[in-house]
């Protein structure tokens, strides 16, 4: 009985030591088919990026095939294949068992087993290696151990007069990137049709050289870090917060905890509207802009019930931006003749689209450069122009602030155009006009600031006064200098440490709704 017993357990053990090389080997393919594929997508990101973005992206609207290129590359290849080696290994067997174990010599059979388990071993390591560089896994894990939490540098925005509050229009420009302005790393310089109609001699005002926060990089840590003030993090910060029913936009609120742009306007009486031409789902945005103050969301689906013919839209993204400008136009005349017969000022928010890669070349375009993202980039930035152009000739300038800026640097995915440029270029900056009605024309803005001052920098030019010119992390750029006990009083490797943190009590209060840290 003893003896029946044993074999048992062994015949068991081979069994569950089999099954655990498969799914072995299954996680090892997965791993580096993932890595695989977000260099060539994306690039290399962030551990909160992977979990907040790329994990909601939409068949339709919000990133198009790749769902389907993830499904199969990532779900199904890696388990055909295992499969594949599963049934192969098995038929070996089957065969070694009909010809007699004697058909290999033992030193045959240790090589072949040596073998076998190298290249298992290299599939796992590789795979977890190629996937923890990829998503950052490293950085992830060593900001565990820093000290700085973003609770103790917080500063809710404060309003102290909201005497001369005015319109306000924000424009996001998908990658809109300052550097494709140089004409002489580029065919020809992408923004002049925009920096056209936005001169400083007119009395338009830019920020020297906007950088992205470190840690950002893709729209919606574009957009709350523009409008919160603080890095985005989600998941991994506020584990064990309840805040997050699932991974990547499943969320009731979105940093309900923050005060961020539109819950200070809200409060202020404006109407928040927001107009883009993806699926407002993706990555949760418009849970997002519904949990601050935006009464009014509109995208993909709004454009398509609207009667847009096919040939605006393309199939990854959404509308293109010369309908998006055509829309916003007709919008912001029925938001400003409200305005004029309320009393009540409006946030009117755009995010193009037509400069996310792979680019689609609508007919409005001519393409006149080798590289046609150039082209794009210039076909799109002519659409924002005529907007711009548009709000001019009715004399919206006159009442109405305008901040005009790119979500993000440009990505540099493997697939991506401008590697020669952009790979070793040290001094990569985010495109930005800002209009302000009646602002001095000799005045400046403080120079490289970065995204998280620009929540501040957007309610002064809204026309609020805020307390010691605050609001989250930032400092407005309209303020020469930063007070003392600012976050961005900190020296550099420090800032960076902050943002780097994970600040876990901070973030799980702020996804699960309750008051931010001050």
């Amino acid at each position: 009985m003893s003896g029946r017993i044993l074999h048992v357990i062994r015949g068991a053990g081979v069994v569950v030591g089999r099954v655990s090389v498969y799914v072995l080997i299954w996680a090892g393919l997965a791993l580096l088919i993932a890595a695989a594929g977000i260099r060539a997508f994306w690039g290399k990101i962030s551990v909160g990026q992977m979990l907040l973005n790329i994990v909601s992206v939409e068949t339709d609207g919000g990133g198009g095939a790749i769902v389907w290129i993830g499904i199969l590359g990532i779900g199904v290849v890696p388990l055909l294949i295992t499969v594949g080696i599963a049934l192969w290994q098995e038929f070996r067997r089957r065969r070694r068992r009909r010809n007699g174990d004697d058909m290999h010599p033992a030193r045959s059979q240790w090589m072949l087993r040596t073998v076998s388990t190298v290249l298992v071993a290299a599939v796992v390591v590789g795979g977890t290696t190629a996937f923890a560089t990829t998503v950052g896994m490293g950085d992830y894990l060593r900001a565990a151990k820093y000290t700085y939490d973003l609770g103790d540098y917080y500063m809710e925005p404060t309003v102290t007069s909201d005497e001369h509050k005015r319109n306000l229009v924000l424009i996001y420009l998908e990658s809109g990137e300052a550097t494709l302005a140089d004409d002489q790393l580029f065919e020809k310089d992408a923004f002049a049709p925009l920096t056209a109609v936005t001169r400083a001699s007119d009395g338009w005002q830019s920020v020297d050289d906007l950088e992205q926060y470190k840690g950002g990089g893709w729209t919606m840590a574009g957009l709350t870090s523009t409008q919160c003030g603080v890095p985005l993090k989600g998941i991994g910060s506020a584990a064990g917060s309840g805040a997050l029913n699932g991974l990547g936009g499943d969320v009731e609120t979105y940093l309900g905890g923050a005060t961020c742009l539109g819950d200070v306007l809200d409060e202020h009486g404006y109407d928040n509207v927001f107009l883009g031409g993806a699926n407002a789902s993706f990555a949760a945005k418009d849970t997002f802009l519904s949990s601050h103050g935006y009464s009014e969301v509109k995208d993909l689906s709004d454009w398509r019930a609207a009667g847009e013919p096919e040939k605006n839209f393309r199939s990854d993204w959404g509308l293109s931006d010369g309908r998006l400008m055509a829309h916003a136009k007709d919008e912001i005349d029925e938001l400003h003749a409200e305005a004029e017969r309320t009393g009540q000022p409006f946030n009117l928010s755009l995010l193009t689209l037509d400069t996310h890669e792979p680019v689609h070349i609508f007919d409005y375009c001519n393409v006149d450069t080798q590289n046609e993202v150039t082209s794009v980039f210039s076909c799109s930035m002519t659409q924002v122009a005529g907007f711009v152009d548009h709000m001019q000739e009715r004399g919206y300038l006159d009442d109405t602030a305008v901040v005009i800026m790119g979500d993000h640097l440009k990505h540099m995915s493997a697939g991506d155009a401008f590697h020669e440029q952009l790979d070793d270029n040290d001094n990569r900056t985010i495109f930005n006009r800002i209009w302000v009605p009646g602002e001095d024309k000799n005045s400046r803005l403080r120079p490289r600031v970065d995204q998280l001052n620009m929540y501040a920098t957007i309610l002064e030019a809204a026309g609020l006064t805020l307390k010691d010119r605050e609001a989250g992390l930032g400092v407005s750029a309209f303020a020469s200098k930063v007070p003392a006990g600012s976050a961005q009083a900190l020296e550099p490797d420090s800032y960076t440490e902050l943002l780097d943190a994970h600040s876990p009590q901070f973030y799980a209060e702020a996804w699960a709704g309750e008051d931010a840290p001050q």
